[in-house]
């Protein structure tokens, strides 16, 4: 089984991640292309879609080196989607995720309301085909990837679901593709998850049909019981609550888990990756000196506004009570804590609404590396933070999807991914951390 290799590739916000791995889930090696996130303006949000999605997977897998590879898979934020030619090189910038772009106001050609569900999907739609009405296809960043390493332009339908109801359940629906201002045959072949949809290089080793991000890094996480929140530590902030049954939760998505019988709560914030990022870089370098819980200033993250459980684009960041004796690292601490204050309110709306007790967090994502922002998620959220062994979650899960493409797992195993979940190390909460942070939580939900 060790010598089973798999890769899977993770088209982040911020990079391109590869891993390759064993039957047994052991790393055996890894790679990362950085690439930047674009914002023209406030609410516009991009990609150099040629560089970060086509060029990107070809050059990562590549640096994994000599390997003897039986499958590959890709994951990818969502959503996002770039008008293509006939040879599939993007020839718009690659939108992202809330990006302004995607909201249209008519989106779904008269069928009612926004395109809120669909993340922005069909005003891209919408706003690409007026851009580019002579364009080959619109693809989203996964199809553009599998394009690039196979001639395949595929998308799987987990995905696909996210752009419903252009994506039906069976397939892209003709008339409402007519009503956005394209042909359905312009969209990605699409294939179940996990399937194999072609071969790397047209005959090497088989290609999976892809995956959204947060679902890979799901698979392999090992958050699969009731009680267990699921934190993805990247650009953006990804919360997951497990539930023992189904429940509607105000402002936030509940659906099944992966773990047969379970539900998930929760969803993606901007009080990620990026809100932290901007934060140390507004405010500099930061000190060693210790720092006093009870004196640290609040933050409401949201310089691109917020996902749940708001729902609101324009809302900007405001940093209270803020003092000639705080420097950049209490600055930086606020915004840890801000990322947290997130969690806990995600936290506290399922167990008002779904009966649940918390009982640790989950974390993944490169962001589990930075020990001061995971801690103070323990400090604000009173539960350990288990850290998974690997934080490049999205593509560890997808290299698990590739086993399946490869015939080396059962097509129904994803839930089997579990067995490659390891947790790296534990951070506990500091009492007088929790104490202090309470105050600053119930100020950070008068703010939000």
């Amino acid at each position: 089984m060790g010598s089973e290799v798999t890769v899977g590739i993770d088209i982040g916000t911020s990079s391109v991640k590869a891993i390759a791995a064993d039957g047994d889930g052991n790393v055996v090696a890894r790679a990362r292309v950085p690439h930047d996130v674009r914002v023209p303006a406030p609410e516009r949000f991009e990609h150099d879609a040629a560089l970060a999605w086509r060029d990107g997977p070809l050059r990562a897998l590549a640096e994994l080196g000599d390997l003897d590879v039986r499958g590959v898979s890709v994951a990818a934020m969502v959503p996002s989607l770039a008008a293509v030619d006939d040879t599939g090189a993007p020839v718009t910038a690659g939108l992202l995720y809330g990006d302004d772009r995607g909201r249209t106001g008519e989106a779904r050609g008269g069928r009612g309301g926004d395109d809120d569900a669909s993340g922005g999907f069909l005003g891209f739609v919408r706003w690409l085909a007026r851009e580019e009405p002579a364009a080959h296809g619109f693809w989203p960043a996964q199809a553009v990837a599998n394009h690039a390493l196979s001639g395949e332009a595929v998308l799987d339908t987990t995905t696909a679901a996210l752009a419903h109801p252009l994506f039906d359940w069976v397939g892209w629906d003709e008339q409402l593709a007519g009503d956005l201002g394209i042909r359905a045959e312009q969209l990605p072949r699409l294939v179940p998850t996990g399937w194999e949809a072609g071969r790397i290089g047209g005959d090497g080793p088989a290609l999976a049909s892809g995956c959204v991000d947060a679902m890979a890094e799901q698979l392999v996480a090992g958050a699969d019981r009731p009680g267990d929140v699921l934190v993805l530590f990247g650009t953006t902030l990804i919360v997951w609550i497990v539930a023992a049954e189904a429940a509607e939760v105000p402002g936030y998505v509940s659906i099944p888990h992966t773990a047969s019988g379970n539900f998930l709560v929760g969803g993606p914030s901007n009080a990620g990756g990026m809100f932290r990022d901007w934060v140390s870089r507004l405010f500099g370098p930061t000190t060693d000196r210790p720092l006093d819980a009870g004196a640290v200033p609040v933050w409401a993250p949201y310089p691109r506004g917020e996902r749940v459980p708001l729902n609101d684009p324009t809302r900007r960041a405001v940093v209270e009570r803020l003092d000639l004796t705080h420097d950049a690292s209490v600055v930086l601490r606020a915004a840890d804590e801000a990322s947290a204050f997130v969690v806990k309110r995600a936290i506290d709306a399922a167990v008002a609404h779904a009966g649940v007790t918390p009982e640790r967090v989950v974390a993944s994502g490169g962001g589990t590396r930075v020990d001061e922002w995971v801690q103070a998620m323990a400090d604000v959220t009173a539960l350990p933070v288990d850290c998974v062994a690997v934080p490049e979650g999205g593509a560890l899960g997808s290299a698990w999807l590739a086993r399946i493409a490869a015939g080396l797992e059962q097509p129904m195993a994803m839930t089997e991914g579990r067995r490659w979940a390891r947790t790296g190390r534990r951070l506990e909460p500091r009492a007088a951390w929790t104490r202090a942070a309470a105050e600053r939580y119930e100020r950070f939900r008068a703010l939000s």
